[in-house]
């Protein structure tokens, strides 16, 4: 069984969740309904109210904040944790120096040059601001680096955070307070980007691929948010410890999207990972559309060895039939078995509520989004792993080129709706599109490196909402 989240802990509810009956709730990530007992609701009522307080209310507080359907909010902390910040940097003096100047002195600091051009540029700022430096000789990427600084680290808990970011106050110790979890391992902050006031900036602060938004999360594959980067990130170093490979916690091979593969690692050993982004950190971004885009194809190169490591984690497309049929019927100008498929979609669903004695409201408007969502997703799937393929429709015209049309340009119209950024739609939609060409060929890149398309193929998932056992808690 798993561990009660400890007493003291509330907890919050997400946005998305919605309380049906006095025992039945919905939402999370994945979607789900969660049915509660008599005890449950009583334990229930206790969190609504106030904090963890018994094992009861520690356990609910525990499915709830699995399930997403609401997050854990730690006790305060009066004194300062026991902590390590990690810097590593490899020829970047100038931000190294702004990023240290950043912190606020509370915790010591390590930096590591992972064999710099300059050493004595690195060797002074360190020293400038009271950081220990470890110098490695040969380049070994940030993996490599952050592995050097933990055979120096003797802490409790291990900050990392790269030289090119910018932190705000106390930003280690407000997320350090998570840690009165004993099942976490990692939270990570909210990134935003530093970026000029260019074309290339304003797309980067509308679409970050670091900033996972505003709403706090547990993070796990397959979920709204599946990864969190390492360029700023709390960890418990007894957890790394226990999930290293051969004595390295990060894999020195991957230079990109190691970062990706401790998460996944963590999760799989039953550790919590938290996103939590009431706290912010500044990270510098690509100031032209060449560094932008070459970062983005780098980051798509670590989607094969990610996905060798964990298979059951990634996928590019996850597809459900019934919406996926509605989709299909649409896009091919089949109105009937567009229709077919949006009626098997609500009626499915309805039998699967139905089944589990759950109140269907709303069913049809549900299933609305669900195509809605499968459309987008199906357009940055063609965009990303098969533009040849769409461009040759585009350029023929015909009558599927409506359709082609609408793949490549409803998810960053739908974008650019949704997040009224600083750039008109025509700009913002070319750099979006532009943006998955570049990370999709990194895929590709990576798929013939490797040898494998593991990473281009979608997973259908028959199951339309997951309906939990009931919750004696």
């Amino acid at each position: 069984m798993t561990k009660p989240l400890p007493h003291g802990f509330r907890v919050a509810l997400d946005p998305g969740t919605k309380q049906l009956t006095d025992s039945l709730w919905f939402g999370g990530s994945p979607a789900r309904v969660l049915r509660l007992t008599a005890a449950g609701q009583r334990a229930w009522r206790t969190l609504e109210n106030g904090p963890v307080d018994s094992p009861a209310s520690g356990a609910l507080a525990r499915r709830f904040t699995d399930a997403g359907l609401a997050h854990p909010v730690p006790p305060p902390v009066s004194e300062p944790a026991d902590l390590t910040v990690v810097v590593p940097v490899h020829d970047r003096a100038a931000e190294l120096a702004r990023c240290l100047a950043g912190l606020d002195g509370a915790h010591p600091v390590l930096v590591v040059d992972d064999a710099s051009a300059d050493a004595a540029a690195i060797a002074a700022v360190a020293a400038a601001h009271g950081a220990k430096l470890v110098r490695r000789d040969v380049n070994g990427g940030p993996a490599a680096a952050r592995n050097t600084a933990l055979g120096h680290v003797a802490t409790e808990l291990v900050a990392f955070l790269d030289s090119d970011c910018v932190p705000g106050p106390e930003w280690t110790d407000r997320l350090a307070a998570h840690f009165a979890d004993p099942l976490l391992a990692a939270v990570a902050p909210r990134i935003r980007p530093l970026a000029p006031d260019t074309t290339a900036g304003r797309y980067t602060r509308a679409a970050g691929s670091l900033d996972l938004g505003e709403q706090q999360a547990r993070v796990a594959p397959g979920t709204r948010v599946s990864y969190v980067p390492t360029a700023a990130l709390v960890a418990r170093r007894a957890a790394l410890e226990a999930v290293a490979r051969g004595g390295a916690v990060f894999d020195p091979a991957m230079r990109v999207g190691e970062d990706v593969d401790l998460v996944w690692r963590l999760h799989a050993a039953g550790l919590r990972v938290r996103y939590d982004p009431s706290v912010h950190i500044e990270h510098e971004e690509p100031t032209t559309w060449r560094g932008l885009l070459s970062r983005r194809f780098r980051y798509g190169t670590s989607a094969a060895p990610l996905t060798q490591r964990h298979p059951d984690a990634m996928a590019p497309l996850v597809l459900h039939p019934w919406p996926t049929l509605t989709v299909a019927g649409l896009l091919a100008r089949k109105p009937l078995l567009a229709a077919a498929g949006f009626a098997g979609a609500v009626l499915s669903m309805r039998k699967t509520l139905r089944q589990g004695d759950i109140p269907a409201d709303g069913v049809t408007r549900a299933m609305a989004t669900a195509v809605h969502q499968t459309w987008l997703g199906a357009g940055r799937y063609t965009t990303q792993y098969a533009a040849p393929a769409l461009a040759a429709v585009l350029l023929a015209g015909g009558r599927h080129r409506l359709a082609a049309a609408s793949l490549l340009l409803g998810p960053p119209v739908a974008g650019w709706l949704t997040r009224r950024p600083d750039l008109d739609p025509v700009r913002y939609s070319a750099a979006a599109v532009a943006d998955d060409l570049a990370y999709g060929a990194g895929v590709w890149a990576g798929c013939l490196t490797h040898r494998t398309a593991a990473p281009l193929r979608p997973r259908v998932a028959w199951r339309p909402l997951r309906i939990d056992r009931k919750e004696n808690r």
